[in-house]
């Protein structure tokens, strides 16, 4: 099968980051392992691995295996009860894993994340060419949060969002995220009969007005489809094709990709015969990889309010601005030079009250108690009111990441 690259159109090799959930993983009243799905899993990667694809699995199932193994029948509430009982899990799962690629030949790897392994931008890239090099040499990555030792401050949250960042490092073509449903629905269709399936969304951030997806994940997960939309955002504005697909039946993947493959201008509506799926378009204009990293790997340490003035200049389409001391007229938190910001504009609505708008991240130059200093004023003023000048501007355009509207 020739597959064209949905950032082309070219017939190449594809980048695919496939996301299984603990519910595609493990039985949520008995945590046994679902081993029909996971074969077929295997099965559809190696294939896909036949074809000459590049395919990195991150898993979910630590915590749910590890209940198994300690014959305990709920997630404990306290965390260091849930880290003992992912690292029970992790280790077995991993096995698990490697069981199934040995039967078909297939060389696998571990890799464990936490949020603050990419927040540094030398390991940034340390696991950028981690994940290049397996690649290359034809193993399949499978990628896990470190549960073992994460806390709140450095977690991804939940491994929807950890296969989004996933796959905007390794510049992905798409990433599957696979659920016990067939798609993403206007409402949950166990308890709506009247709930449609969504097919194809160009807009994310429109589509959260329209659609119910307050669900919570399984007893066993910590995601749900709200957080499958968060994914979908944070991987097509790197590029990168998201697809919501069903993961008791991986096969699809293979199916949707020749779809796709042979139809790559297709932004209307599926094909019915294909699977039911939902398929988000990534956006025309990917965030660059460093920036992708300072909106995505960074701990945000604070929020600078800038006026409108600045926000159009920052804004403005082929002649971005840097953000200057002048444009800004208020900061929250406490942080030093070098660490990223959030970047926020007060917008008037048509009620005339006042609406916050988040406009991206940086990385700034100056701490906020100097930022509290000079904010107002012109950048010929900054020597003057801190008896020296670092630098021209508070957040350069280079280290600015907008978000994408």
């Amino acid at each position: 099968m020739t597959s064209k690259n949905p950032r082309t159109g070219k017939n190449s090799i594809l980048t695919i980051v496939i996301k299984l959930g603990t519910s595609s993983i493990c039985e949520e009243e008995t945590h046994l392992p679902l081993l029909s799905n996971l074969s077929l899993l295997v099965e559809t990667i190696v294939k896909l691995r036949t074809l000459g694809h590049r395919v990195i699995l991150v898993t979910s199932g630590a915590i749910g295996v590890g209940l198994r193994r300690l014959n305990m029948e709920k997630k404990p509430k306290k965390l260091a009860a849930i880290q003992a009982v992912a690292a029970v899990g992790q280790g077995r799962l991993m096995r698990m894993y490697d069981d199934l690629f040995t039967q078909l030949n297939q060389p696998i790897a571990q890799i464990l994340l936490t949020r603050n392994d990419i927040a540094d931008r030398t390991q940034y890239l340390n696991a950028v060419n981690t994940f290049t090099e397996l690649l290359a040499i034809g193993v399949v990555p499978i990628v896990n949060e470190n549960d073992t030792i994460s806390v709140r401050e450095i977690r991804f949250g939940d491994n929807d969002t950890l296969s989004a960042i996933t796959a905007g490092m390794v510049n992905a073509d798409y990433l599957f995220l696979m659920t016990d449903v067939d798609c993403l629905y206007t409402d949950n269709p166990r308890t709506n009969p009247n709930a449609s399936p969504v097919e194809i969304v160009d807009d994310v951030g429109g589509l959260k007005q329209k659609v119910i997806v307050s669900s919570p994940g399984s007893a066993l997960g910590t995601g749900g489809m709200t957080t499958k939309l968060i994914a979908a955002d944070l991987a097509t504005a790197a590029g990168v094709t998201t697809i919501i697909s069903r993961g008791s039946n991986p096969k699809n993947i293979i199916s949707i990709i020749a779809h796709l493959s042979n139809n790559p201008s297709i932004t209307t509506s599926l094909n019915p015969a294909l699977p039911l799926h939902t398929r988000f378009l990534a956006k025309n204009n990917p965030l660059v990889d460093r920036k992708w990293w300072i909106l995505h790997g960074l701990h945000t340490a604070g929020t600078i309010f800038i006026d409108e003035g600045a926000y159009r200049a920052i804004t403005k389409v082929g002649q971005t601005s840097s953000l200057f001391a002048v444009g800004i007229t208020q900061i929250e938190g406490n942080f030093v030079a070098d660490q990223a910001v959030k970047v926020v504009v007060e917008k008037k609505k048509d009620d005339g009250g006042l609406e916050v708008v988040e406009l991206g991240k940086g990385l700034v130059n100056y701490s906020s108690v100097e930022i509290s200093r000079i904010k107002g004023s012109q950048s010929s003023e900054i020597f003057r009111l801190l008896g020296y000048a670092d630098s021209e501007c508070v957040i350069h355009r280079d280290n600015l990441a907008v978000l994408k509207s």
